[in-house]
Order: structure tokens, then C-alpha cells, then sequence
């Protein structure tokens, strides 16, 4: 098993609906992608010096089906809106 692990640091320009269009698109990948095994994600609340803005969590079988969720045209869709709100876009990928 395999967790994916990815912190976002939003532009200071970022708006609230901006945020929300990501958390929709988001919201819709585990129905449409099977390899998802578990799906969290949320905003900061503490908002500290070091914090980032936002983060998810995910778990997957294998590399494989990492590897899928990656590719998959619906994830690729959001993707294109996390990449024009961040500044900055940390992963950890590691095995459970």
C-alpha cells in the first residue's frame, strides 16, 4: 500500500472560489478513478509561518494504480487548476 501525500501553497492573489473549484474537482476523483483506495483532503486552519495552504492524502494499492490515478483524465482536469492557483506543490509518496 502506498500513501500520497501533497501540500499546496496557494498564490496570495488566490481567490476563495478559486479554492472551491479545486475542492469540486477534487471531490469527484474517487468515483471516477477505482485505484483510489482512501481520499482526504482540507484546508489549514492554523495558518502558521510554516503551514501550507492545503493538503490530501490519499492511499493506493501499488505504484501501479498511483501511477493511474497520476494519468487519469478527470485528476489531470484539477490538476490544471492546482498548478494556476500554487506557488508551491510539495509530494511524499511512501509505503505503509
Amino acid at each position: 500500500m502506498l500513501r500520497h501525500l501533497i501540500f499546496l501553497k496557494f498564490r496570495p492573489e488566490v481567490t476563495d472560489a478559486e479554492i472551491n473549484a479545486i475542492e469540486k474537482g477534487l471531490a469527484v476523483l474517487p468515483a471516477a478513478i477505482p485505484e483510489i483506495e482512501s481520499f482526504e483532503f482540507g484546508r489549514d486552519i492554523f495558518h502558521s509561518d510554516r503551514s501550507f495552504d492545503f493538503a490530501l492524502v490519499s492511499s493506493f494499492a501499488d505504484q501501479e494504480a498511483l501511477k493511474h490515478y497520476q494519468v487519469h483524465p478527470t485528476h489531470r482536469e484539477v490538476l490544471v487548476l492546482v498548478k494556476a492557483a500554487c506557488d508551491q506543490i510539495l509530494a511524499v509518496d511512501y509505503q505503509i
